[in-house]
């Protein structure tokens, strides 16, 4: 019974990364502004739930290094946030979420693949290569259009090549927290201890913050974000996402979920992102079209399962 109740509560917790990072395009597009509105409120949303975390677990802060490539990380997801704002922002939430989450899935896949040697055999690679092909696909459905001469084509391909530049941020901020597992890495990078995934939290959120400050002076001639608004109801956004990373982090533990399960079931957001933003923020498609989005990503998800668990 214990343990049921255990594997119920575990279950729950990966949930909440559903719906956290589900919601946060949605909820971040219902408040507006531009891109640089949305990063500056949605990292400083993040910082304030990752030094709660930091205070009440008291789960050290990193130094040396692991500081380093923490906060690399958070550059990295930040970079690749503001890619996928400005794709937002040509065609909505509703077109972007499947192709980022598709990138997403793929280089992460080939960096565990190749890098950390993830697919140890033929037969794995094998798979692993036709499952990131039908995640293509299923991407390719959900901006499947009817009526052509109604669709901007010349915004929805600046939006993926945004995607598609942004996708480097996001394989950052998946891989730096992962360098002591490189091989040639090891006598490079000195290090004390590996960090855990709390401990990455807090440097994370710093290097979100950094990037999002950049960014914003880079745009402050042409908006002064900083005394905007809208950039601190963004906070709310970054909270979504600061509660769905902390519920990921432990989720991922193998005492609960573990990191295969706990990131697959993750993946499940992409539906709701999608969804929300088609019915809440009115990103409508047709009936053809909607049919041809719910494949595509139930193809996205099978085939994440699949790269996961290979």
């Amino acid at each position: 019974m214990e343990e049921q109740k255990m594997n119920l509560f575990a279950l729950l917790i990966g949930i909440i990364p559903v719906i956290g990072w589900g919601f946060f395009p949605t909820i971040s597009s219902k408040i507006g502004g531009k891109p640089s509105n949305q990063i500056f409120g949605a990292t400083i949303g993040a910082l304030i739930i990752a030094f709660v975390v930091f205070i009440v677990t008291g789960c050290g802060f990193p130094m040396g290094w692991n500081l380093v490539f923490g906060i690399l990380s958070g550059c990295g997801w930040g970079f690749g946030q503001i890619m996928a704002f400005k794709g937002y922002s040509l065609v909505g939430s509703s077109r972007v979420m499947p192709i980022t989450t598709a990138f997403q899935l793929i280089v992460t896949a080939l960096w565990g693949a190749f890098a950390l040697s993830s697919w140890p055999g033929i037969g794995h690679k094998v798979i692993g290569i036709l499952a990131l092909i039908v995640i293509i696909i299923g991407a390719t459905l959900t901006t499947w259009t009817q009526n052509k001469e109604n669709t901007n084509v010349s915004a929805l391909k600046k939006a993926v090549i945004y995607q598609l530049i942004g996708v480097i941020g996001y394989w950052l901020y998946s891989a730096a927290p992962q360098v002591e597992n490189l091989t040639w890495a090891k006598g490079f990078v000195p290090r004390t201890e590996p960090m855990s995934g709390l401990q990455a939290f807090l440097p994370q959120a710093i290097g979100m913050v950094l990037i999002a400050i950049v960014y914003s002076l880079m745009k402050i001639k042409e908006e002064n974000v900083f005394k905007e608004a809208v950039s601190y109801k963004q906070i709310i956004a970054g909270f979504f996402f600061g509660i769905a990373a902390l519920a990921y982090l432990v989720a991922a533990q193998p005492q609960m979920l573990g990191m295969s399960t706990a990131f697959v079931i993750s993946q499940v957001n992409v539906v709701i992102a999608t969804l929300t933003g088609i019915y809440w923020l009115h990103q409508r498609k047709t009936s053809k079209e909607m049919v041809a989005t719910l494949i595509g990503l139930a193809l996205i998800i099978v085939a994440a399962a699949v790269t996961a668990f290979l």
